[in-house]
């Protein structure tokens, strides 16, 4: 176990000195390279930053309104058929738009139900076998959005590419849960 640490620790100064080196053998100005990355950065960040607020924001509201918990509470009856927690309802929800959201919510669960619960043990699965993807989509066309203003095409089918590899996890926790658990 010892070694995985020490290989860990070293990962992070190997790369950066071979990002060094290879801008030196190719004699590449590091210096000027590091700077433009970081200037694109900066634009990158001012593109996407009213999105990030606006998804924070609204994540807050759903959170102190109450609304996760009464979607909790609607789904129930068909979620017990799939043999899903409604617990997990609000669970998989938010983390579709904010996987910090979503922590926090894992922790409430794990404060809740402990973590070697069934409940707890899917919500793990549920954290590994989703996305963000509504952020995800989102910070995407903000950052590499059309410079002349044309529409963006195409997203109907990534939306519904994700939302069926979403449910596929959801489905997949039920069933892993189910084999390990029982």
């Amino acid at each position: 176990m010892d070694i995985v640490a020490f290989i860990s620790n070293l990962i992070i100064p190997v790369l950066v000195f071979y990002v060094i080196g290879y801008g030196l053998l190719n004699k590449v100005d590091i210096f000027d390279a590091f700077i433009q990355g970081a200037a694109d950065g900066f634009k990158v960040v001012k593109n996407i930053l009213p999105t990030l607020i606006g998804l924070m924001m609204a994540i807050g509201f759903l959170r102190v309104s109450g609304v996760l918990e009464v979607a909790g509470q609607f789904l129930s009856p068909y979620m017990k058929c799939l043999n899903f927690p409604a617990e997990l309802v609000p669970l998989s929800l938010i983390k579709m738009f904010s996987s910090s959201a979503a922590t926090g919510l894992l922790t409430d669960i794990y404060k809740t139900f402990g973590t070697d619960s069934d409940i707890g043990f899917m919500a793990s699965l549920l954290m590994c076998c989703s996305e963000t993807i509504f952020y995800t989509i989102s910070v995407y066309f903000m950052a590499t959005g059309d410079k002349e203003h044309k529409p963006v095409t195409g997203i109907k089918w990534l939306l519904a590419g994700a939302m069926l590899c979403t449910f596929a996890g959801m489905a997949a926790c039920v069933v892993i849960t189910g084999i390990f658990k029982s």
